[in-house]
C-alpha cells in the first residue's frame, strides 16, 4: 500500500525546475524588473527620449539666439518637465485607449490591457506627471513654458486620442502636440516664442505625416480592430496614404531650410537638409509602390523602410542644425 502512494504522491508534486523557476520569478530583484519594465511600457520611455532629443535641440538653439550658455541648470530642469509631461501624456493616453489597446497585437501587451497596472494607478501616475512636469517648468524655467507643456498635454490626451476613433483628421490634429517638444525647448531657454521657433515647430509638424503614414499602413489591421480611423483604414487602397506621405516630404525640403532663411544656419547646413530631404522624400516615393505591391510582405517592406528613414532623418537633421547654429540676431 505504501509503494502504491508513493507513485501517486509524486505524480502530484510540481516538477523540481518549475518550483525553481516560480522562486526566480518572485525575488525581491525580478519583481522590480517587471515594475521597470512596466513603468517603461506605460509611459513610453523610448517615445519620451525622442521628444527629450527635440526639445534639447529647442533649447540649444534658443540659447544660441539669446547668447547663454546651454549647458545650465534651467536645461536639466526643462529636459526633465518636458520629460515628466511626456510621461504623464502617454501614461494618460494609455487609461483612455486601454479597451482598444487591448484589441490590437501590438499593444495588447500593454500594462494596462493585461491588468498589471490597474484604472487608479495608471490615472495617479499620469497626472501625477503632469503636475510636476508642468510646475517644474513654470517655476523654475518659467510660465509661457509650463502653459505650453499642459497645452501639449490637453491637445494629445483630451483632443486627438479620442478623436482616432471618429475621423482621419486626428492625425492631423496629434501633429501638433507632437511638434511642441523644440517649441517647449526653446520657450525655456530663451522665454518668448520667436520666428526661429515657429521654423522649429513647422519641422517637426510636417516631419511627422510620412511617419505618421508609415507607421498606419504598416498597423492598418490592428487599427482596423480597434476601430480607429487611420487613413489607411478608411480608404485601404493605400492611394491616399501615399499623396499625403509624399506631399509633405515634397513641403519637408523648403520647411528644412527656414532656419538658414531665417539666419539661424549658414550654408553647410541647407546644403546637409537639402541631402536629408532628398533621401526623405525617396523613402516616401518608394513608399508609394505599397499601391501596386504583390504580396504583404513587401507592402510592410515599404512601409518598414520609410518609418526607420524618418527616424533616422530628423536626429541627422537637428544635429546639423545645432553643430551649424550661428547664433546671428533676427533680421
Amino acid at each position: 500500500m505504501t509503494s502504491a502512494a508513493a507513485p501517486a504522491a509524486h505524480a502530484q508534486s510540481p516538477p523540481a525546475n518549475s518550483v525553481a523557476a516560480a522562486v526566480r520569478r518572485n525575488t525581491p530583484a525580478s519583481t522590480i524588473r517587471r515594475w521597470i519594465q512596466n513603468y517603461a511600457e506605460l509611459l513610453k520611455l523610448r517615445i519620451s527620449l525622442m521628444v527629450v532629443i527635440t526639445a534639447w535641440a529647442g533649447f540649444y538653439l534658443g540659447c544660441m539666439r539669446s547668447g547663454v550658455s546651454s549647458w545650465n541648470m534651467d536645461l536639466a530642469c526643462a529636459l526633465l518637465g518636458v520629460t515628466l509631461t511626456s510621461c504623464g501624456a502617454a501614461a494618460l493616453n494609455q487609461v483612455l485607449e486601454r479597451v482598444y489597446d487591448a484589441r490590437m497585437v501590438r499593444t495588447a501587451r500593454r500594462p494596462m490591457p493585461t491588468g498589471r497596472i490597474g484604472l487608479a494607478h495608471g490615472l495617479i501616475v499620469g497626472l501625477a506627471c503632469v503636475t510636476s512636469g508642468t510646475l517644474l517648468l513654470s517655476w523654475y524655467n518659467n510660465v509661457l513654458t509650463g502653459t505650453l507643456a499642459l497645452l501639449t498635454v490637453f491637445l494629445y490626451v483630451a483632443i486627438y486620442t479620442p478623436l482616432k476613433r471618429f475621423t482621419t483628421l486626428a492625425t492631423f490634429i496629434g501633429a501638433f502636440p507632437g511638434a511642441m517638444p523644440p517649441l517647449l525647448g526653446w520657450t525655456a531657454a530663451h522665454g518668448i516664442i520667436e520666428w526661429p521657433a515657429v521654423a522649429l515647430f513647422a519641422i517637426l509638424f510636417v516631419w511627422q505625416f510620412p511617419h505618421f503614414m508609415a507607421i498606419a499602413w504598416l498597423y492598418r489591421h490592428d487599427y482596423a480592430r480597434a476601430g480607429i480611423r487611420m487613413l489607411p483604414v478608411v480608404e485601404p487602397d493605400g492611394r491616399s496614404t501615399v499623396f499625403q506621405a509624399v506631399s509633405y516630404a515634397v513641403l519637408m525640403i523648403p520647411v528644412s531650410l527656414v532656419p538658414y532663411w531665417l539666419h539661424m544656419t549658414g550654408w553647410p547646413y541647407a546644403i546637409v537638409a537639402t541631402l536629408l530631404g532628398l533621401g526623405y522624400l525617396f523613402a516616401s516615393i518608394r513608399f508609394s509602390r505599397i499601391i501596386h505591391a504583390q504580396s504583404e510582405a513587401k507592402s510592410r517592406g515599404y512601409a518598414h523602410f520609410l518609418m526607420r528613414t524618418s527616424i533616422i532623418y530628423l536626429p541627422l537633421l537637428l544635429a546639423a542644425m545645432m553643430l551649424d547654429a550661428n547664433g546671428a540676431p533676427l533680421k
